[in-house]
């Protein structure tokens, strides 16, 4: 794929992003705040510069499709366009109308086949927004229960096992496969508040998440990205899997966020919510470098995780937990 179809992608991503208008100010900041990021590494990745000709209307949606000239491009561009606007669990009216404008420009219309895949991101997407085992109400304001040392080891074995199977989504070649990640850090952090006595709802998970600074659609228009530059959406260059020399950058990237807020959430919840939004960020960006160093030891468990997934097995985990 030539870097002109690399921008395109990206590009209908970020228009994707922004097809909601009433997306969460937090959502817009996390998304901003990638781009700035991205601004600063090396080899200037094109989400930093594509983020600015987004808003300031220097490109249009017409534009990209035009620059996309193989059928397989065009199909993976829609695919990606559904996961991002599935990020968060479901798609407002502007978002289905955006897709429909898009599927008609990109001429998938009569592609029948596209219906399986929207059906798989549709019921990833669910399950981030309402697991059938969850509480519908608030957080339970119970005191922090107490965790021997033995159940800390457990919650650090969770923790570890979460970052490793999201490490390994993204070596797998279904472009839905990394909307995975994020039903499953919901999940995680479920799991830990449960251990200190804390029952939570899907909602207060999600502003847990968003305080961290963690956006949901801006996390997988990170790994979109990462996995796309990185020659890992083997099913746009008509391999079965990705490359597992090139895929350091977005296992690290999924392993790293995930393990970051595991062991934030395990602070969090131990230490009686206390922790306020400025908190949260500051201890969360302080876990991941440490965490991105703790990926490169444990990626020989990452490509054997991969190894053994499938699409049922995925969708198995997701409405299962981690």
């Amino acid at each position: 794929m030539n870097p002109e179809a690399q921008r395109a992608l990206l590009t209908l991503a970020l228009f994707a992003a922004f097809a909601d208008g009433h997306k969460a100010d937090s959502e817009r900041e996390a998304i901003r705040n990638l781009a700035d990021s991205l601004a600063d590494d090396q080899g200037a990745h094109p989400l930093a510069s594509l983020y600015q000709d987004v808003l300031l209307k220097r490109v249009t949606v017409q534009g990209a499709v035009a620059a996309l000239h193989e059928p397989e491009h065009r199909q993976l561009a829609y695919e990606m366009a559904v996961c991002v606007c599935d990020a968060d669990g479901s798609q407002s009216a502007a978002e289905q109308q955006f897709l429909a404008d898009l599927r008609r420009q990109l001429g998938l219309e009569q592609d029948a086949g596209l219906r399986d895949f929207e059906a798989q991101a549709d019921a990833v997407a669910a399950q981030t927004t309402a697991p059938p085992s969850w509480r519908t109400g608030a957080a339970a304001a119970t005191a922090p229960a107490a965790t021997s040392a033995a159940q800390d080891a457990e919650l650090d074995k969770t923790i570890l096992n979460a970052a490793i199977l999201n490490g390994a989504l993204e070596l797998l070649p279904q472009s839905w496969a990394s909307m995975a990640i994020i039903p499953l850090q919901v999940r995680l952090v479920y799991r830990i508040g449960q251990a200190h006595g804390v029952e939570l709802d899907q909602g207060h998970i999600k502003e847990f998440i968003a305080a961290a600074g963690i956006g949901m659609t801006s996390q997988y228009i990170e790994q979109f990205g990462r996995k796309l530059l990185g020659g890992l959406l083997g099913k746009a260059l008509g391999k079965t899997m990705g490359s597992v020399g090139g895929a350091a950058t977005g296992m690290a990237f999924s392993f790293a966020t995930t393990y970051a807020l595991g062991q934030l959430a395990k602070r969090y919840y131990a230490g009686g919510r206390v922790m306020d939004a400025a908190l949260l960020r500051s201890t969360y960006q302080g876990l991941l470098g440490p965490a991105q160093n703790l990926q490169t030891q444990y990626l020989p468990q990452i490509r054997q995780r991969a190894s053994t997934l499938d699409a049922g097995q995925i969708m198995a985990l997701v409405k299962g937990g981690v």
